[in-house]
């Protein structure tokens, strides 16, 4: 979800996703102008009308808060909706929004860095601890969460770095599939062909351990179109992102044919690489899977 033109409206965008049967209701994190709703605030709105769907940040920009910040925030909004929310953390990726608020913009090897050492402190704390720490970004000075919450942690991203931070200290791994962001600062290339998923998963499994069994895998799709003309809609696809049509047919970052095929992509997405956590954009669309999915048709 991303925003709406009164309180009324958008509440009722999350009493119908979870009338729908959706699982997780979540929010971006752009200051662009326009933009979406600033995504804490705008979920505790969601909380209130909700009773059992999760809300979320998918993602928060880590380089626009401190880790200590969002720590508390993050905190005080589970509680308040009952231990519903995962806060989703990622390194920060559009440069004309670090240029619109006058935030440098630094290479993508020190804004993973960054993001390293804040999600080790995010961890620390919402695991109880009072921490100490003076890193090359953050210094914290016996500081604790408050209130003490174990809030769920997401770490989104595609580099195998980001990936590998996910891994060693979240509990879901969000994969974009999403690789280096073009000029116009939004979109990206498409890390979607087989081998390239089927690395990324390798290695999050290697870096995770014996913590694996307990991740949750997270996919962010791109696109979700119910249509009996399936080439035809994927070749137009293939047209705006310049991506190889072949490669549509099979990813898990779009989603496109009948109902029955939509459901076989799914299944065979967890069975070969164990993605059970899918984010769409198109949620009557997306309704009509799950309800195919929970009736086994």
């Amino acid at each position: 979800m991303f925003g709406a033109q009164s309180r009324g409206e958008w509440q009722d965008q999350a009493r119908r996703a979870e009338a729908l049967g959706f699982d997780a209701i979540v929010v971006p994190d752009h200051v662009l102008t326009p933009g979406p709703f600033a995504p804490l605030a705008a979920l505790d709105a969601l909380a209130e009308v909700t009773s059992r769907i999760r809300i979320g940040t998918l993602v928060l920009n880590n380089d626009f808060r401190h880790p200590a910040l969002v720590a508390r925030e993050a905190a005080t909004l589970d509680l308040l909706c009952d231990g519903r929310f995962e806060l989703g953390i990622g390194a920060g990726h559009a440069e004309p929004e670090y240029a619109e608020i006058a935030i440098p913009f630094d290479r993508a090897a020190t804004r993973v860095e960054r993001l390293e050492e804040s999600v080790r402190i995010l961890r620390r704390l919402f695991d109880g601890e009072t921490v100490t720490t003076g890193g090359a970004h953050y210094t914290l000075r016996s500081h604790q969460v408050f209130p003490k919450r174990r809030v769920h942690l997401l770490v989104g991203g595609n580099g195998d770095r980001v990936l590998q931070i996910a891994a060693t200290y979240a509990d879901t791994v969000g994969f974009t599939g999403l690789g280096r962001t073009l000029a116009d600062g939004q979109r990206h290339e498409t890390k979607w062909r087989l081998e390239d998923i089927d690395a990324k998963v390798e290695s999050v499994r290697r870096a995770a351990g014996d913590r694996v069994a307990d991740l949750e895998f997270n996919v962010l799709v791109q696109e979700v179109h119910i249509t009996d003309d399936r080439d035809d809609v994927i070749e137009e696809i293939a047209r705006r992102v310049d991506a190889d049509p072949e490669v549509l047919r099979t990813a898990p970052f779009v989603l496109i044919g009948s109902r029955e095929q939509i459901v076989e992509q799914l299944y065979e997405a967890r069975r070969r690489w164990g993605f059970s956590y899918f984010v769409t954009r198109n949620p009557e669309a997306s309704a009509t899977i799950i309800e195919s999915i929970r009736d086994g048709s």
